[in-house]
C-alpha cells in the first residue's frame, strides 16, 4: 500500500481513523435498513458520489483504506467514494432472508445509495472485490443507467453452475470453519493467505485485524449467496463497460479463472502483478489508477 509502507498494523488502524464509519438512516425507507460506511471526497469537491466500493466475504469497508487515502489526497479527476458494510457486516443490518440472492444486496446497494445521493443520481463507478464482484455486477443489471462503469477486482464467481454436491461441500466448509475457529481464528488461519508471500507483516496484521471483526450470521448469509451466485450469467447482461484485473498471487480467485471470465464477456484483463487476494491494499497504486481515482482512466 503506497502511502502506508513500512508502516505497523497499528499506524494503518490509525489512518483509517481518518474515515470513521457512518450509517445511513435506518428509518428513511423499509428497503433500505440501515448501512454502515465510509467516505472520503477530494478536497474541496462538493459533487455526487462518483465511486462506490464493495467488499468481499471475508473483509469490510476497512479494505478500502488505501482507496481512501487517496481520495482524501490528491485524486485526479476529482473524486467522491463511499465503501460500504454489505448487510449483516458491521452496524450494517442484515437481509431478512435466510439465504439472500446477490440481487438482494444489490437492491439494498440501490436504496442506501437513493437515501444518500438523491438529488444527483449520476452515473457512477462500481467497484466489486471479491464477492463484492457478484453484487456490483446484480446492481449493474437492475440499474444500468446509473453505471458508469463496472470494476471487478479478483472476483468471486460464485457456484450456481457447479454440481450441486461440490457447491453443498463448498459452502458447509465455510460455514464449519467459521463454527470451529469463529472470525478471529479464522481471520489468524487466513490472513496469510490473502496476500502474496512479498506482503510485509503490517499488511497481514491488517488484513487479519479487517478480518477477525466480522459477524457470524451475516457472513453466513454471504456465504450462501456465493453458493447460489452466477457471476457471468449476470455479466452477460450488463450493459456497461466492464474490467476485470487480478494478481498473479491471487490463490482465492487464481488469475486464469479471472482473465478466462474476462475472456467470456469480451472485457478486458488486467494484471496486477505479484500481488495477492487483497489486492486493493498490497496492489493500491495500480488498483487506484484502473478505478479512475489516480490519473486518468484506463
Amino acid at each position: 500500500m503506497q502511502q502506508a509502507a513500512g508502516a505497523s498494523m497499528s499506524s494503518l488502524t490509525e489512518q483509517l481513523a481518518q474515515f470513521p464509519t457512518r450509517s445511513s438512516a435506518a428509518t428513511a425507507t423499509a428497503t433500505a435498513g440501515r448501512v454502515q460506511f465510509r467516505r472520503a471526497c477530494s478536497p474541496g469537491y462538493a459533487g455526487g458520489i462518483t465511486h462506490v466500493l464493495l467488499h468481499g466475504i471475508g473483509s469490510a469497508s476497512a479494505s478500502w483504506l488505501a482507496q481512501l487515502l487517496q481520495v482524501s489526497g490528491t485524486a485526479k479527476p476529482a473524486s467522491h467514494v463511499l465503501a460500504w458494510d454489505a448487510p449483516g457486516y458491521g452496524d450494517s443490518d442484515a437481509l431478512p432472508m435466510e439465504a439472500p440472492r446477490a440481487a438482494d444486496y444489490a437492491a439494498r446497494l440501490w436504496a442506501w445509495l437513493d437515501v444518500l445521493d438523491a438529488d444527483t443520481q449520476a452515473p457512477l463507478t462500481l467497484v466489486g472485490h471479491s464477492l463484492g464482484a457478484l453484487v456490483a455486477a446484480s446492481a449493474a443489471v437492475q440499474r444500468p443507467g446509473r453505471v458508469r462503469r463496472l470494476v471487478l477486482l479478483a472476483p468471486a464467481q460464485g457456484y450456481a453452475s457447479a454440481d450441486p454436491q461440490v457447491r453443498e461441500k463448498k459452502l458447509s466448509d465455510r460455514l464449519a470453519n467459521l463454527a470451529h475457529w469463529g472470525p478471529a481464528g479464522m481471520a489468524k488461519k487466513r490472513a496469510g493467505l490473502m496476500l502474496s508471500p512479498e506482503a510485509g507483516a503490517e499488511q497481514i496484521a491488517f488484513v487479519e485485524h479487517v478480518m477477525a471483526g466480522i459477524r457470524p450470521h451475516g457472513y453466513t448469509q454471504a456465504a450462501r449467496m456465493l453458493a447460489g451466485g452466477h457471476l457471468a450469467a449476470d455479466l452477460a447482461h450488463v450493459t456497461s463497460p466492464v474490467i476485470i484485473a487480478s494478481g498473479s498471487a491471487d490463490t482465492v480467485t487464481p488469475s486464469d479463472g479471472c482473465e478466462a471470465l474476462a475472456r467470456s464477456i469480451h472485457a478486458p484483463y488486467v494484471s496486477l502483478g505479484v500481488v495477492g487476494h487483497s489486492c486493493a491494499l498490497e496492489a493500491a497504486p495500480g488498483v487506484n489508477t484502473l478505478i479512475g481515482i489516480a490519473g486518468e482512466v484506463r
